[in-house]
């Protein structure tokens, strides 16, 4: 038995307990889009040289601000506009995959930008979510992109917003990649709950065993929830949200104590949740379990490379 001196010094050589992981979800300044989708009030917009200038240095900071940082976090950039046509966003990605600390870097994208930077990045930790949109780009041009990503080893998800006159393209799309690839589905619900038919649902739900989450979301006040402690939404002055769907300021990542702003409360928001980025992180659904490492980038587990 050893000494309570002996037992005191082996005690005190544990090593610190980790800090769990913290996921950033952040949306700057950028609202610019190339694509000119009918049911966004972002189609087209253009930013301007300053606007551009301005999210780049928001985006700079934000990047080296995660690099002084030691806890374990993942980030994903969530623009109201289209990221990836931009030299600061990709080369931000290429920045935090290469940091020990981050797990995952992933972005929200209609895949119209450059791929060959993703090279230069570390593409075990990076997630592209993709949306297609049939209005936008012939499907045989996002499939060979896909298919390009595949090639690179880059980690990507597939989605659509499932509206009734695109069900045709969703059926394509489904067939054009791979069988064991999830295709995801958005709920179109701006013309109320009869918009889809029965029969309708049963085929979507099939498509997407996720979608009723999207379609049909339950009240998410007072439910239990990782925002405001295990996720932050962060915009480009660095003011700190509990999400995207929360109006409630906690801090600012620069100014203030990150520990100070990390508290488990339930969900406040009085109407139902029913976006993947906020409901994603609800303790009462299944998408940390069935998703994991790929939950940003809404990739499903068995996706996912196991790392060591």
């Amino acid at each position: 038995m050893l000494p309570a001196a002996a037992l005191g010094q082996a005690q005190g050589a544990q090593a610190p307990v980790q800090p769990p992981l913290l996921s950033l979800l952040y949306r700057g300044t950028l609202s610019g889009c190339n694509y000119d989708c009918a049911y966004c009030p972002f189609a087209k917009r253009r930013d301007s040289r300053a606007t551009l200038a301005r999210d780049a240095l928001e985006v700079a900071r934000f990047v080296a601000w995660v690099g002084t940082q030691e806890r374990p976090i993942s980030v994903l950039f969530t623009p109201w506009g289209e990221g990836m046509i931009r030299r600061h966003y990709r080369d931000a990605i290429t920045a935090l995959s290469g940091m020990a600390h981050v797990r995952q870097v992933a972005i929200q994208t209609n895949l119209s930008g450059p791929l060959a930077w993703l090279e230069q990045a570390d593409k075990r930790k990076v997630g592209l979510w993709c949306t297609y949109h049939p209005s936008q780009v012939r499907m045989e041009r996002f499939v060979e992109r896909c298919e390009r990503l595949e090639r690179m080893g880059v980690h990507f998800s597939v989605g659509m917003v499932a509206m009734r006159e695109h069900f045709d393209a969703i059926r394509a799309l489904r067939a054009a990649l791979p069988q064991q690839h999830y295709l995801w589905l958005n709920a179109y619900d701006r013309r109320g709950p009869a918009y889809y038919q029965p029969e309708d649902l049963a085929w979507l739900d099939a498509m997407d065993p996720w979608f009723g989450y999207s379609r049909n979301p339950e009240m998410s006040h007072g439910k239990a929830c990782r925002a405001g402690s295990e996720a932050l939404s962060v915009d480009g002055d660095g003011e700190v949200q509990r999400c995207h769907f929360v109006p409630q300021r906690l801090g600012n990542l620069y100014a203030d104590r990150l520990d100070d702003m990390l508290v488990e409360k339930p969900c406040s928001r009085l109407r139902k949740c029913d976006c993947y980025i906020g409901y994603v992180h609800r303790q009462d659904l299944p998408f940390y379990d069935d998703f994991g490492a790929g939950v940003l980038a809404r990739i499903p587990l068995h996706l996912m490379p196991v790392r060591g």
